[in-house]
């Protein structure tokens, strides 16, 4: 152990803990900008020095090992006054329109402006000499450079746990700046629109591309009736903006907010969910008998899942090679969005056309993916305006709505049933455990051999997960999967996706079904989500997710009665034509370099 004093406080630290968290563990508070419990240490924005007795230069308590021995303090004059000018110095670089900015009142420059840089500066404002732009070109998130403080933490996260490097710092000095492959549009390089860059912007520089005013305008017109989709990682999120600690479920609140805000039609996403499981397990079993009994060699394994739009955009652009591997079933956003204007809408004799359809995300990504020209099946744009979890909690303040006192309400009928598969979907291995609860029902008749239903080997935060059921018991029709051991991984973070698709690149990969979901943690840590997200608060939202599924009646996606019901009256069968149709789709090859 490694004995220091900080602020005349003695503690005790495993040796390679930084002065930073040796203080936090006295509940000390070191200011930091560039800093970021999911990234390396970068030091560079200087904003946490302090001074050690006998050192020459004050040192970035982030950055720097504590030593046997340290005398650190975090508040001297000295200290105060670097903090103050370091401060200045960013704000003379950055566009401080402060009131009109979307993360006003969430902005960490802002924060420790109001702490150390209130008051006359002796800095000049360099903002109007410098050639700024501002990118708005993806569906996701806009890049403002003028609010760019060079953190780099977009940069470290597109690198470290993306593994994509959409974006770098490009020149030196006063025309540094952060830029993406030849300063081209960010629309037209290899970025995933994962938004993980802008879950970690500590300023106003990388937000999400908000379509609130328009989700306003189709609330107001009389003439429409706008439904709501709901996402499961949602619902354990939601609440940390609206004042609640990290992990609390808010569900039914979060319903009649909806309710309250004046959406016509408030459903879920699980019923998609749900759906998704029958369509891709459906599609995991077909192709297992066309292999294995047809002896057809032109059936792709393993089988990815495609629920996450910033995966699929990795592997079109990193794998293309393996996009047949990919399940053809479309998210459970794009299946919602195809069904609502069409099955949905003549059950409920709308007019397709005056139909708004708005869903509520953790994904930046889901922007980009209701934009795909691929998703169009019901005859129209099937979602016309994504919106995220922050930007559901911005609505809910603009109504003045008292979200702690309201009380809890169910969603809508029709599409609005979901299961405890469904929800799991919101964490990372969710998927694949819903699958399995329904695809080993199917093959066997008997409920998948774990207790109370938990698939405990596909869930948690590792980033590369593997399970191997064995399948016994075989009813009839699928005598041919008797004693057959079905392997499956799971990979969260596109960093972990990557060390996956180098195995299936090699000819290394033993699995038949993989899931694979852009963002750590799965949805549950999407780029959508409130700010801030780190593992500890994505540990406490998974720990919601799992809650949720275990109170649920119904945990099985081939058991939710609004699912058994649109077979019956719409789509026949999984896998049938109409749900081909609707419910599934095709990927493209893009440009890499």
């Amino acid at each position: 152990m490694i004995n220091l004093s900080i602020n005349n406080q003695r503690v005790s630290v495993q040796q390679g803990t930084t002065v930073l968290d040796a203080a936090r563990r006295l509940n000390i508070n070191i200011p930091t900008l560039c800093n970021h419990p999911d990234l390396c240490v970068a030091g560079n924005c200087r904003v946490c020095v302090v001074e050690q007795t006998g050192a020459r230069t004050l040192i970035a308590a982030c950055a720097m090992p504590a030593a046997e021995g340290m005398d650190i303090h975090t508040n001297t004059l000295k200290v105060r006054n670097a903090r103050k000018h370091i401060v200045e110095l960013l704000l003379s670089e950055h566009r401080s329109d402060c009131t009109k900015c979307y993360k006003n009142q969430k902005c960490e420059l802002q924060a420790l402006a109001n702490e150390f840089a209130f008051g006359d500066t002796i800095f000049l404002d360099l903002v109007e000499d410098h050639p700024y732009t501002i990118d708005r070109s993806s569906p996701s998130f806009i890049k403002d450079d003028s609010k760019c403080i060079h953190c780099q933490r977009c940069v470290r996260t597109c690198t470290e746990l993306q593994h994509i490097s959409a974006i770098a710092v490009a020149n030196k000095g006063m025309l540094q700046k952060i830029s993406s492959f030849h300063d081209r549009p960010m629309s037209h390089v290899v970025c995933t629109n994962c938004g993980q860059c802008v879950n970690r912007c500590p300023t106003g520089a990388l937000v999400e591309k908000t379509y609130i005013d328009q989700v306003w305008d189709a609330i107001y017109d009389k003439e429409k009736h706008v439904i709501v989709q709901t996402a499961p990682a949602v619902r354990v999120a939601l609440g940390e903006d609206l004042g609640y600690d990290p992990g609390e479920r808010v569900t039914g609140k979060m319903v009649t907010a909806l309710r309250q805000l004046g959406f016509d039609s408030i459903l879920d996403t699980d019923f998609t969910a749900d759906l998704t499981i029958m369509e891709e397990g459906t599609e995991l079993l077909t192709r297992l008998r066309k292999a294995l009994v047809d002896g057809d060699k032109k059936i792709a394994f393993p089988m990815f899942t495609s629920c996450s739009p910033g995966w699929i955009k990795f592997i079109e652009h990193k794998y293309p090679e393996f996009l047949h591997n990919l399940s053809t079933c479309k998210s459970p956003q794009q299946m919602f969005g195809a069904l609502a204007k069409t099955f949905y809408a003549q059950k409920m004799k709308l007019d397709p056309s005056k139909v708004v359809s708005v869903s509520i995300m953790p994904c930046t990504a889901k922007k980009y993916e209701a934009d795909r020209p691929e998703m169009r099946a019901s005859g129209y744009k099937d979602i016309d305006y994504v919106l995220t979890t922050r930007e559901l909690a911005v609505m809910i303040k603009q109504a003045g709505i008292d979200f702690r006192n309201l009380e809890s309400a169910k969603y809508d009928s029709i599409m609005g049933d979901s299961t405890g598969a469904g929800v799991i979907f919101g964490a990372t291995g969710g998927v694949m455990e819903a699958a399995l609860r329904t695809a080993y029902e199917i093959v066997t008749g008997k409920e998948v051999p774990f207790t109370n239903l938990n698939i405990t080997p596909v869930r948690g935060m590792e980033g590369v997960k593997e399970a191997t059921i064995k399948i016994e018991g075989c009813t009839k029709d699928w005598k041919f999967l008797e004693g057959a051991e079905l392997k499956v991984a799971i990979a969260h973070g596109l960093v972990n996706a990557n060390k996956i698709m180098k195995e299936v690149r090699k000819g290394k990969s033993p699995y038949h079904f993989i899931e694979i979901m852009a963002c750590p943690g799965g949805c549950l840590g999407g780029g959508g989500q409130p700010i801030p997200t780190s593992m500890e608060i994505r540990k406490k939202r998974m720990k919601a997710i799992y809650s949720e599924d275990e109170h649920m009646v119904l945990r099985k996606s081939h058991e939710n009665p609004d699912v058994i019901a649109i077979y019956k009256e719409f789509l026949g069968k999984p896998n049938s034509h109409v749900a081909h149709e609707l419910l599934h789709t095709h990927y493209v090859e893009r440009e890499s370099y």
